[in-house]
């Protein structure tokens, strides 16, 4: 065989995918059909528990972090509040980042690990067989074939990949809107330096990074580089596309300035900056799900396997936690120690989890939509929300909390078995440290807090897959 595992794709989820691997051993090749990497806005950030997880990878500071990662006080379900101040525990985290910055951090990372990226480089087709799969590819010194144990499929959501596989992509795609997103440069007097807020008179003051719901529509924007807005304007009911059509389209300064003011009423003056507006359509939200995630050698990951509404930033969150589930079942079959049916778990795990998040995001969008009797709706909801119960419940959901994998071989498992490791203040004999910074190598980790020696007597068959830490914490 060529290499160990081929990835389809370059984008975040198949770069963390390679680097899991790549931690681990595992031989690995990024096939990218772009030659250079993605210059189009796409997410401005992560939103979940992938914030933490990248702690958990030397990867938050890098992504321009700063120390552990802290929760958000504030957020939105649906353009409702989330007031998570007094909640003990919060479980919600966000970076911004603007995607094509990620996706050259994470490149940067897999290179530090011998991960070859070859760009330029398209998946044509497939063949499998017992022991390996053979990809065909095309690129610009002609075609060729590369085997491996394993292929993924990270190559977003038309994925020629899963079309290869015949994996049905089982869903809905909603036309009754349309979306506009640009860059623009907003007037001075409109801004409130010290928060980012804009004070549009007629309007009052509007938060930055929450959504603005009127009965014609959406407004949200973002302060992302200095003097520059990213605005977003979604209009319910608006004359879309007649194809189904997922791509990013483009559109004027005027059309979206006009949009603005369909929407808000009132008129926000924009000039382009000087790298110009680069402002784009979207027609479609679309949500659906491939039926399987795993085909034989070849498994799916982020938006290949799922596709949702980007409301709440879910995408990223869902598909980098599918990356990270995947790569250390991969690598332990490629080394020889993975036990039959570990990598149907990859299935059974994350196809709840990703089902969950479309179902969070079209609920969000049912309480965005027009009309009295969703003002209603969201006048119950907003009460709902005034309960610290309720606000857990949501925060837990968004952030990807809830997540509970079944343990189908401890008939008494602990509460937290198949929950997120939480991020403990640990003493060692090599001094103060943290889960987080212990869990760095990518090595599975056994915690031996209860100075109990059978624990590490135990774990010693595992010797050079598991490493035992030994430590106490003053948490309880």
């Amino acid at each position: 065989m060529d290499t160990d595992v081929v990835i389809a794709g370059a984008g975040p989820n198949g770069l963390l995918t390679a680097c899991e691997l790549a931690l681990a051993g595992v031989r690995t090749v990024v096939l990218e059909r772009s030659a250079e990497p993605e210059s189009s806005r796409r997410a401005n950030g992560l939103v979940g528990r992938v914030v933490e997880a990248l702690d958990q990878r030397g990867l938050y500071e890098r992504f321009g972090g700063r120390g552990a990662p802290r929760p958000v006080p504030y957020f939105q379900f649906g353009a409702l509040g989330l007031d998570m101040t007094a909640l003990e525990g919060n479980s919600l985290h966000a970076l911004p980042i603007p995607q094509r910055r990620m996706e050259l951090l994470l490149a940067e990372r897999a290179a530090e690990l011998g991960v070859e990226i070859r760009r330029g480089h398209e998946f044509v087709a497939l063949r499998q067989c017992d022991d390996r799969v053979t990809v065909s590819v095309d690129a610009e010194t002609g075609p060729y074939e590369v085997s491996a144990r394993f292929l993924v499929g990270a190559d977003g959501g038309h994925s020629p990949v899963r079309k290869a596989c015949g994996i049905d992509f089982v869903g809905m795609t909603d036309r009754g809107s349309a979306g506009l997103s640009g860059r623009v440069v907003i007037p001075a007097q409109f801004a409130a330096p010290d928060t980012g807020e804009l004070d549009i008179p007629g309007l009052g003051r509007l938060r930055p990074a929450t959504f603005t719901r009127t009965e014609t529509g959406l407004f949200a924007f973002g302060l992302f580089q200095p003097g520059v807005h990213l605005v977003s304007v979604v209009e319910w009911g608006a004359e879309t596309a007649a194809r189904e059509d997922w791509s990013w389209q483009p559109s004027t300064l005027d059309e979206l300035a006009a949009a603005m003011h369909r929407v808000l009423g009132v008129d926000i003056p924009v000039t382009a900056p000087p790298e110009g507006p680069d402002v784009r359509r979207t027609t479609t939200t679309n949500s659906r799900q491939a039926d399987r995630y795993r085909h034989g050698r070849v498994f799916l990951v982020g938006d290949a396997a799922h596709v949702q509404s980007a409301v709440g930033g879910p995408g990223l969150n869902l598909g980098m936690l599918d990356a990270l589930n995947l790569g250390w079942k991969l690598a332990a079959d490629v080394h020889g120690w993975a036990p039959p049916w570990l990598l149907d778990t990859y299935q059974a795990e994350r196809h709840p989890v990703g089902e969950r998040v479309i179902i969070s995001s079209r609920a969000q969008m049912a309480l965005l939509g027009p009309g009295p009797n969703v003002t209603a709706l969201r006048h119950v909801f907003d009460e709902l929300l005034r309960s610290p119960e309720n606000v857990r419940h949501i925060s837990d959901l968004m952030s990807g909390a809830d997540t509970r994998y079944d343990s189908p071989h401890d008939r008494a498992p602990h509460d937290l078995a198949g929950r997120w490791m939480p991020d403990l203040h640990l003493r060692t004999a090599t001094g103060p440290t943290r889960v987080a910074e212990v869990l760095r190598a990518g090595c599975p980790v056994l915690f031996e807090l209860a100075g109990r020696d059978d624990l590490s007597a135990a774990a010693s068959r595992w010797a050079g897959r598991v490493d035992v830490v030994t430590a106490t914490t003053p948490q309880p």
